[in-house]
């Protein structure tokens, strides 16, 4: 009889999530009011004083970001806890499942539902651009880097799962999304915070803090602008690196959590 292979667990567990979470009635609201609003941002660009297409274009992409966030925080915090308040997780430990392999597999399943929900509203977003006679094309940059942004904060909300509840959960993932975002202040408050432990708060929030700033390039996409050589794919790497330091925390918390 063949032994089972590690990733052969990790692919039948990443497969359930995935299916559980396109059924989840939230994730189904989230999308439905996403394509709601890149849809009808034709409209409020034809009452807006501005360039029609860049208003468009920006309002879609900040849909697919704002959404695609939250759908990583309502259904990522929950995702261990459901398994341990339906008592699942014991029947899956009890099988030849490490407990690494159930944390990769929860991040997996979820980010496959991110990206499908990328995938779909960047086709609505160009159906959009399409009926003006524009085109999306210019825009995959911006998603791209979207879809890295959602990936640290996906692993930031299974960190948090595997160490409280939901709503603390919820609120510490939306906590670290807004402080990424505004981590470039914390270098600016360091000059001009006096030596001491107030300006060495402020840079080791600014080198801990993920920079999620520098993935929110919809501004330059938006408006015609190239990227530096090698940006996306130092991006890429920035997140990749970033979610593999959180995953090794979620599964290390995971690992020495007691189950009652």
């Amino acid at each position: 009889m063949r032994r089972p292979r590690p990733l052969d667990a990790v692919v039948a567990i990443a497969l359930n999530t995935f299916r559980e979470a396109v059924r989840d009635r939230v994730l189904y609201l989230l999308v439905a009011f996403a394509v709601l609003v890149i849809l009808s941002s034709r409209l409020l660009a034809m009452v807006t004083v501005g360039n029609e297409e860049k208003i468009v274009k920006d309002l879609g992409l900040s849909a697919i970001s704002i959404f695609g966030v939250g759908i990583a925080v309502f259904v990522g915090v929950s995702l261990v806890f459901k398994e341990i308040e339906r008592r699942t997780v014991y029947t899956l430990l009890a099988q030849p499942v490490q407990r690494w392999q159930f944390v990769l597999a929860k991040f997996a399943g979820l980010l496959a539902v991110l990206a499908v929900h990328v995938v779909l509203m960047y086709v609505t977003l160009a159906f959009a651009l399409w009926m003006r006679g524009a085109t999306a094309s210019g825009l995959a940059p911006a998603v791209w880097l979207i879809l890295v942004e959602l990936a640290i904060v996906t692993a930031f909300a299974l960190l948090f799962s595997t160490l409280t509840n939901p709503i603390l959960a919820a609120v510490w993932t939306s906590a670290v999304y807004v402080s990424g975002h505004l981590s470039w202040s914390l270098r600016l408050l360091a000059e001009r915070v006096p030596p001491g432990a107030g300006r060495w708060a402020c840079e080791a929030g600014y080198w801990i803090l993920p920079n999620l700033d520098r993935l929110d390039r919809k501004a330059e996409v938006v408006h015609g602008l190239d990227l530096p050589a090698g940006f996306i794919a130092w991006s890429t790497l920035y997140g990749a690196c970033y979610v593999a330091l959180v995953l090794a925390l979620a599964c290390l918390a995971f690992e020495r959590r007691e189950f009652r």
